[in-house]
């Protein structure tokens, strides 16, 4: 029972105590309880029970758990808002977070894939280009001019590689197929150095210029990758 309606309990059963009284002081001819006035006043004075609605502790009562559970209601709502709103936040910088590196990761294979086919092609290009030097067949002959030195590697290197080979062999020799650093003992068209290497082309890579056109040619795809590789480094290095 709450406070209230104890206390009009009490109330109403004072007053039912001091009507009671009243009665029988009457009955007794007490003067002292006899008195119409004090007995009147006293009454005016007590909360008859009957004056108390019989359901209004209950109303009250019912309507501030009713406050109190839609308070507590209203609070479950918000923090469950708030951990949705915190769950949906975290799932989306994760979901971006996993685009990106499978964007990231999609981009990587195809730089993967194609320098692959990149290799692939130069691998197959650097191996027709021996094919074919190997097949190239020239006439022997005693001597031969610039100009025929260089129809031999045109016919020899492939065309897009041209010009940074005969780039370098200007530098190295100016097209003389028989040229000698006298102090270092570089030979030939490419300066190889020593001239006996280029004799895996050849065993007459001494006065055969096709002979070391092929050779540097082979030379400079295996190390630098291309002709145009080996002019590349030259530039930087006035060597290669």
């Amino acid at each position: 029972m709450s406070r209230i309606s104890v206390r009009g309990f009490a109330v109403a059963s004072a007053t039912a105590v001091t009507t009671v009284g009243a009665v029988v002081g009457v009955a007794s001819g007490d003067p002292q309880t006899t008195s119409s006035d004090n007995f009147e006043a006293t009454a005016a004075d007590m909360t008859l029970l009957a004056d108390i609605p019989a359901g209004q502790q209950a109303q009250v009562q019912t309507a501030s758990l009713t406050l109190q559970a839609d308070a507590q209601a209203a609070a479950a709502d918000s923090s469950a808002r708030k951990s949705a709103e915190e769950s949906a936040r975290i799932q989306a910088a994760k979901d971006a977070t996993a685009k990106k590196q499978a964007a990231e990761d999609e981009v990587q294979r195809k730089a993967d894939e194609e320098k692959k086919k990149k290799e692939a092609e130069e691998r197959a290009s650097r191996s027709e280009v021996r094919t074919t030097a190997s097949a190239g067949s020239f006439p022997v002959q005693g001597s031969y001019t610039v100009a025929e030195v260089q129809a031999m590697a045109r016919q020899i290197v492939p065309a897009d590689q041209f010009q940074c080979f005969s780039n370098i062999v200007n530098h190295e020799s100016t097209w003389n197929y028989r040229a000698q650093n006298a102090s270092s003992g570089a030979y030939g068209l490419v300066q190889a150095l020593p001239g006996s290497k280029m004799a895996s082309a050849g065993a007459d890579w001494q006065t055969n210029p096709a002979t070391q056109i092929k050779w540097g040619l082979g030379y400079m795809n295996d190390r630098y990758q291309s002709p145009c590789g080996a002019w590349s480094f030259w530039q930087a290095n006035h060597w290669y």
